[in-house]
């Protein structure tokens, strides 16, 4: 692990009990705290017509976290390049390299909008992401100045901002093709993410943007002092991926006493069993042995931790013993 990076996706998880603003300055407070810990990079994401995600402006929030912090990356994870045109996602981060030089990255994603509802306001539809290999390509254009029409992507042409591809679906081809870096997840599917690992490894072709394959694993890990106060953490939003699936939309994170408290369907709590199993969380001893061996199996260059909880307390002790676990130092 001391040769791993780790970093953090923070998806701004709405609570019950609180607003979408306090979620939004959860995530800038967790940045600090995050750089203090030694982790490398920190990304936000972007969801629309979400209840339980705040996060819905990634290069805004972004910008928000870049001026909170002085040596952290910052990132998204991702832009759903489908939801827009490249010029302006260009443009957009051109702005933060500009303001934030050395220290900004351009998580890439290929999905569109949850539900028809979004993807018609959006002005999309789910063939869009078909087109996301072109899209991509035309976004690199316009930081190397080779878009044809004679528009020049402003303040972007020139800079180098470190794309990377989030690996879903045909992601991992995508990412090959065009010589990026690949975040893939999740952690739960072991056999399937090495899968997609040895098929990105395989077919890559170097690039002025990579010249050799650089993969980074993304899942949720937990740490706590015992294994049950470990998996507490999980709770919150295992119960919210079981509600989604059941009732058609993601709530805000509810506290984990709560839904121990429910009465829940078969259906329910099949989901929810589901939404804990398979991820890495235990004492540190136990996560260390299980994020060395998955580091082992795949290789991978960095580990992107994406847990959500409702309580910020024991999720900030969960980051702060897996800097331990992970020996992070700023330097």
């Amino acid at each position: 692990m001391e040769a791993t990076r780790f970093s953090v996706l923070d998806r701004s998880r709405t609570r019950e009990g609180h607003d979408a603003a306090e979620a939004l300055r959860d995530t800038v407070r967790l940045a600090r705290e995050l750089e203090a810990l030694g982790y490398h990079r920190i990304w936000v994401s972007e969801h629309h017509g979400v209840p339980g995600v705040a996060g819905s402006a990634p290069t805004v929030l972004a910008a928000a976290v870049a001026a909170a912090t002085s040596a952290i990356r910052v990132g998204t994870g991702g832009v759903m390049l489908p939801n827009h045109q490249p010029l302006v996602v260009a443009e957009q981060f051109g702005v933060l390299e500009s303001l934030f030089p050395g220290r900004v990255d351009m998580g890439l994603g290929r999905s569109v909008g949850f539900t028809d509802g979004v993807r018609r306001a959006l002005g999309r539809d789910k063939d869009d992401a078909e087109d996301f290999a072109a899209q991509l390509d035309e976004l690199l254009g316009w930081f190397r100045g080779t878009s044809r029409t004679g528009v020049h992507a402003r303040p972007a042409e020139g800079l180098t901002v470190p794309p990377f591809v989030l690996a879903m679906g045909e992601g991992a081809t995508v990412a090959a093709r065009a010589g990026l870096p690949m975040v893939i997840g999740d952690l739960r599917n072991r056999d399937k993410m090495r899968r997609g690992i040895d098929h990105y490894r395989e077919t890559f072709r170097p690039s002025p943007w990579a010249r050799e394959p650089y993969v980074v694993i993304s899942g949720t890990v937990a740490v706590a002092d015992t294994p049950e106060n470990a998996r507490r953490l999980l709770v919150p939003e295992a119960w919210s991926m079981a509600y989604s699936r059941t009732h058609g939309t993601f709530p805000p994170l509810p506290p984990a006493e709560r839904v121990e408290a429910l009465t829940m369907t078969a259906k329910e709590r099949g989901f929810y069993e589901s939404g804990l199993a398979g991820h890495i969380a235990g004492t540190e001893e136990q996560v260390a042995h299980e994020l060395e061996t998955v580091i082992k199996e795949t290789g991978a260059q960095e580990v992107l931790v994406t847990t959500s909880t409702y309580e910020r307390g024991p999720l900030l002790d969960s980051y702060r013993r897996l800097a331990a676990v992970a020996g992070l130092t700023r330097a």
